[in-house]
């Protein structure tokens, strides 16, 4: 698969999984600074990552907030928390994955996670 191909199939990948508003808005506020990033996360992350056959987008979701969690990405896990309830994680799945994430990560990192995941599920199911 040539780069074109990989941008074309990450770029449906990330509206799937983010959302077209979330992706509209993170390619509205591109510049020429920020552009070739932009390019290199809907190639790589999106179009080699999160296409490939090995994983499904529940478990990628469920690894992902993990990740999240142990490295204190705060607003990349409100982010994915919405992403892991597209992906087809419920709030119990979410909670089961954050406890965890407190056992391998630690509780202040599950502490925080948890809070963020509350407010997402709260506004997600209101």
């Amino acid at each position: 698969m040539n780069d074109d191909e990989h941008r074309a199939e990450g770029m449906q990948a990330r509206r799937e999984v983010l959302g077209d508003e979330h992706v509209d808005r993170a390619l509205a506020g591109t510049t020429p600074f920020t552009a070739d990033f932009q390019d290199l996360i809907t190639r790589y992350a999106w179009g080699e990552i999160w296409t490939r056959p090995g994983l499904d987008r529940r478990m990628r979701s469920a690894i992902t907030l993990t990740a999240l969690t142990a490295l204190g990405h705060h607003h990349e896990l409100a982010m994915h928390v919405r992403a892991a309830l597209r992906n087809g994680l419920t709030p119990e799945e979410i909670k089961e994955v954050l406890l965890q994430a407190a056992i391998y990560c630690g509780v202040p990192a599950a502490n925080r996670a948890f809070a963020i995941a509350q407010e997402v599920l709260a506004e997600e199911t209101s």
